[in-house]
């Protein structure tokens, strides 16, 4: 099958340098909300359903969301209960809290699955801490290529002669300006959950 000539391998042809900016920042809004999702999963000292977020119950075969499964509740700053549409699932939904590595003991009284969110200890604090960085370097890292590919796409342009070397200059100042702010948002959100997980109730 013939390529077509305007589409090459390496990524989207842009026609502008609006096109380039605008593409940074979808992916850049993006690597910011991919971390709050993931960040959401990462446990505190508090109750929150968004720590089951990531947790799938064999339904009869098939990988079902925890939260599509039942009702999920917090009742009280350290209790989330949960109460299941299909009762049959109760064993089958404890099964799953028990192999997340969210360190959770389950139990139920035939009807609602109660879960104690238990205190932190300092050692978990720190584990988490270091869980969390390594998640929000992950998202820097992925801001950093998105740069480089706006970078990449400028020089491109330039190359192409569809902008001026003024342009080219412009563009990359705009990218670098918009990384900085991706970055200081990155920050504010790891430093808002880290603050969270270390807080004692």
């Amino acid at each position: 099958m013939k390529q077509e000539h305007h589409t090459p391998s390496s990524g989207p042809a842009f026609n502008s340098v609006k096109e380039v900016e605008a593409s940074c920042k979808t992916r850049m809004e993006k690597a910011v909300s991919d971390l709050q999702h993931d960040m959401a999963a990462i446990r505190t000292g508090r109750a929150s359903v968004s720590i089951l977020d990531h947790i799938r119950v064999d339904y009869y075969g098939t990988p079902t969301p925890l939260n599509q499964m039942g009702n999920l509740h917090v009742p009280e700053p350290s209790l989330i209960t949960i109460t299941p549409w299909d009762v049959s699932q109760i064993g089958p939904i404890e099964k799953s809290i028990r192999a997340s590595n969210l360190g959770l003991n389950p139990a139920n009284d035939g009807k609602i699955i109660r879960l104690p969110i238990p205190p932190l200890t300092e050692e978990r604090r720190k584990e988490l801490v270091k869980h969390l960085h390594n998640v929000a370097e992950n998202h820097r890292v992925a801001v950093r290529n998105i740069r480089r590919d706006g970078n990449e796409a400028v020089k491109k342009l330039l190359k192409d002669k569809k902008i001026t070397e003024d342009d080219d200059r412009r563009a990359h100042d705009e990218i670098q300006k918009m990384t900085d702010s991706y970055m200081q948002k990155l920050d504010q959100a790891a430093k808002g959950k880290e603050k969270e997980i270390l807080e004692i109730k």
